[in-house]
């Protein structure tokens, strides 16, 4: 039954990125951590969050930016390479709470609210934070979309650019959890190669509802659902630093 819902819950997930480009990774994995250890949803999260953007940006590949991919990968680098050299082990409650606090002060700080992720710098802080949020708390959706609401980008551009650096970001987390910090995921192999399956089909279910939408109604339920993921990860922070 546990293995049956994730199957399920990946392809739900999936769906919501492929329309929104955000806020699947993060719900997936909140609902992994509280069905499997840390160590397993981090490795099973990275594989699935790894296909369903990296077929995400294949499908929609004529619509990416790719100029922001080589300072993207600059700051990604220089965040692998500091918890490498510091074996972080996550605290996944104070991370979500820190993901969950950025959003809302994007919204009520002027500076926060012109952060663009075509500007270089700008890329290449956007590329560290979020594969340091990826590394700590699994997923970095609403911290993404910060960098991302501003840009001069229409909606296919936005998730399709959103998709190859998140794909990238999950690979470093399979790389920095399987390999450098050498955990192993109590997992069965099939339910690896299943829920990349399902990860599949949600993602091409999602782009193509894509398709379907427009710019303005894109932007709006964008805001909403950023804020609401926001608001469910600082609950759910608050709630994993309580005493038991």
């Amino acid at each position: 039954m546990v293995y049956s819902l994730i199957l399920v819950a990946v392809v739900a997930t999936s769906v919501l990125s492929g329309i929104l480009g955000m806020a699947g990774g993060m719900i997936l994995m909140a609902l992994l951590v509280s069905t499997v250890s840390v160590a397993s949803a981090m490795l099973l999260h990275g594989a699935v969050q790894a296909t369903s953007n990296g077929f995400r940006a294949w499908f929609l590949r004529r619509f990416i930016r790719w100029r922001i991919l080589p300072a993207y990968l600059v700051g990604a680098t220089l965040a692998l390479a500091l918890f490498t050299a510091l074996t972080l082990v996550p605290d996944p409650g104070t991370v979500l709470i820190l993901v969950g606090a950025l959003p809302w002060l994007a919204r009520a700080n002027r500076h926060l609210r012109g952060m663009d992720i075509s500007h270089r710098a700008t890329t290449v802080l956007c590329g560290f934070l979020v594969t340091a949020a990826q590394l700590l708390a699994g997923a970095s959706g609403p911290l993404l979309d910060v960098f991302y609401l501003n840009a001069p980008m229409n909606r296919q551009e936005v998730v399709a650019s959103k998709a190859i650096t998140q794909a990238l970001g999950h690979v470093l987390k399979i790389i920095y959890y399987g390999f450098i910090v050498a955990v192993s995921a109590a997992l069965p192999s099939w339910l690896f190669a299943a829920a990349i399956v399902c990860a599949i089909a949600g993602t091409r279910m999602g782009t193509n509802l894509l398709m379907r939408w427009n710019d303005k109604d894109f932007n709006r339920l964008s805001q909403i659902a950023i804020l609401s993921i926001a608001t469910i990860c600082l609950i759910r922070g608050v709630w994993m630093l309580l005493p038991p």
